[in-house]
């Protein structure tokens, strides 16, 4: 396709759209260690009022807010997998 005929429509052009793409990738393999971090930092300096509105009634590291990033972190794995998987593809 050529740039004339994506900048007629209003589309942007393929070099752009590409850039885009990568930019998201990046910002996908973000999350996960992100949330990770974020876990362990509520796990470690939790015990704020936060924990106590978010965590039952035991005061486990892995209760409340550090339970829900590590989940999170968790559920943002699949960009992370999806790398190995498509660098032991080439080797």
């Amino acid at each position: 396709m050529s740039r004339a005929c994506c900048e007629m429509f209003g589309a942007p052009a393929p070099e752009a759209s590409a850039t885009a793409f990568g930019a998201a990738e990046w910002l996908a393999l973000a999350a996960s260690p992100t949330f990770a971090g974020m876990a362990l930092l509520s796990g470690i300096l939790g015990s704020g009022a936060a924990d106590m509105i978010c965590s039952s009634s035991d005061m486990s590291p892995m209760s409340g807010m550090a339970a829900m990033y590590l989940l999170m972190g968790v559920f943002h794995a699949a960009p992370w997998l999806r790398l190995v998987r498509q660098r032991k593809s080439v080797a």
